[in-house]
C-alpha cells in the first residue's frame, strides 16, 4: 500500500463477533461497526471497502481472517499481542477501545505492532498434523503416569516399558482394579493407533510436499517431527538476516535489562513457538546422552557444562538447542550435507 493511505481499521477478534474502528488520517473516527465473525460476514465488510490498513491482534482467528482481508486489497498487520500490553492492561479496556487503539497504532506506526507473518493455509494443515500427535503423547504420559499412581498406590508396582508398548502390561494389573482401568487400557490402545497414524501422514508430507525436511535428518538426534517442525516454523529461510538470528526468533536467547552500568545475566526470552523450542531442546538432550554421536555440537554443550555452575546440564542443553537451530537454518538456505565437524575450531576459539 502507498504511503498516502488515508484510512485505517482496528479490528478486535472475537468468537461471535468482532469490533470494528474506522479511522482516516486526522484520527477521527469514521465508522463503529460489530461484524459477524464468520467468512461471509468478513468478505462482505471488507470486500465492498477502498483499500485500507488493517490491524489486528493474533489470535485463533487471525489466519483466515488475515488471508481474507488481504485478498479483498488491504494491507493487513497481525499485531504481536505480547508487544501491546497498552492495550491489554488498559483500565478502561472494551472491545471498541482494543480496536480503536489498534486502528490509531496503524495510523501512527505500523511498525510498533511488530507484525507477525502467518503461514498459508496448506502450512497449517500440516502443522495440524504435528500439533494434534503432540496433543496424543501428552495424553498419553498423563494416562499412564496415572495408571502407574494408581497400582502403585494398590502395594504394586508395573514394570518399566515405554508409553507406546504400556497397554501389554494389562495382565499385570491387580485383578481388583482392573475394572476401573479398563477404559484407560483400551483408550490408551486407540491414542496409539492414531499416533501411528498421524506419523505415517508426517511421513507422506514430508516426502510429497517438505522434502527438505528430509535434508534435516542428517543431524543425529533430529527426527521427522523436529526436522517437519522446524520447517513450518521458518518458513522462507532467506527472510533471516542471518543464521544466528533463528535463536532470537525462537526464543532460546537471553533476555536483556539494561540500565546504566547493570547488565545482568537473565533467562532465555522464551517467544516463538514453544512446540519448536521443546523439540530442540529434546534434541540438544539426545545429542548431549550416551548415544549421542561426536560432533561439534556435542563438544560445544560438553565445554559449557565442564563449567559447572548451577544448572550447567540445562544451560548446556539450551546453547546446543541453539546452536542445531542455526545449523538446521544453514542447511536450509545453503542445501549442503551436514558436516558434524563443520566450523569446530572457529566455535572452540568462540568459547575461549
Amino acid at each position: 500500500m502507498s504511503e498516502d493511505t488515508t484510512v485505517f481499521c482496528g479490528v478486535d477478534i472475537a468468537d461471535r463477533a468482532s469490533q470494528m474502528v474506522v479511522i482516516d488520517h486526522d484520527g477521527q473516527v469514521l465508522e463503529q461497526s460489530r461484524v459477524r465473525t464468520t467468512p461471509e460476514a468478513m468478505k462482505r465488510f471488507f470486500g465492498a471497502r477502498d483499500p485500507m490498513r488493517v490491524a489486528m491482534e493474533v489470535g485463533t482467528h487471525s489466519p483466515w481472517l488475515s488471508r481474507l482481508v488481504a485478498s479483498c486489497g488491504h494491507e493487513v498487520h497481525v499485531a504481536n499481542a505480547r508487544k501491546l500490553r497498552f492495550i491489554f492492561q488498559n483500565e478502561r479496556k472494551s472491545d471498541q477501545n482494543d480496536a480503536e487503539l489498534l486502528a490509531r497504532v496503524a495510523r501512527f506506526d505500523p511498525q510498533l505492532l511488530c507484525a507477525i507473518s502467518h503461514v498459508a493455509q496448506a502450512d497449517q494443515a500440516a502443522r495440524a498434523v504435528l500439533r494434534t500427535r503432540d496433543v496424543l503423547v501428552r495424553s498419553r504420559v498423563q494416562l499412564t503416569n496415572h495408571v502407574r499412581g494408581v497400582v502403585k498406590a494398590f502395594g504394586q508396582q508395573l514394570p518399566p516399558c515405554s508409553t507406546a508398548s504400556f497397554p501389554r502390561l494389562w495382565p499385570v494389573v491387580p485383578e481388583a482394579l482392573q475394572p476401573a482401568l479398563a477404559p484407560l487400557f483400551s483408550t490408551l490402545e486407540t491414542i496409539n493407533a492414531g499416533i501411528v497414524a498421524l506419523e505415517v501422514q508426517m511421513e507422506q508430507l514430508i516426502q510429497q510436499q517438505y522434502p527438505e525436511a528430509q535434508h534435516l535428518q542428517q543431524i543425529p538426534g533430529v527426527g521427522p517431527v523436529t526436522s517437519l517442525a522446524f520447517v513450518l516454523a521458518i518458513g522462507d529461510p532467506s527472510r533471516f538476516r542471518s543464521c544466528r538470528a533463528v535463536g532470537a526468533y525462537l526464543g532460546l536467547v537471553p533476555r536483556r535489562s539494561q540500565t546504566g552500568e547493570c547488565d545482568p545475566q537473565l533467562r532465555i526470552s522464551k517467544t516463538g513457538s514453544p512446540a519448536m523450542r521443546r523439540l530442540l531442546v529434546g534434541c540438544a538432550h539426545r545429542i548431549l546422552g550416551r548415544f549421542g554421536h561426536d560432533c561439534a555440537l556435542r563438544r560445544a554443550g560438553e565445554r559449557i557444562s565442564a563449567r559447572g555452575g548451577k544448572s550447567a546440564k540445562k544451560r548446556a542443553a539450551v546453547a546446543v538447542a541453539r546452536r542445531l537451530a542455526v545449523v538446521m537454518l544453514s542447511l536450509l538456505r545453503s542445501g549442503q550435507d551436514y558436516e558434524p565437524f563443520h566450523g569446530l575450531m572457529v566455535a572452540e576459539s568462540a568459547e575461549t
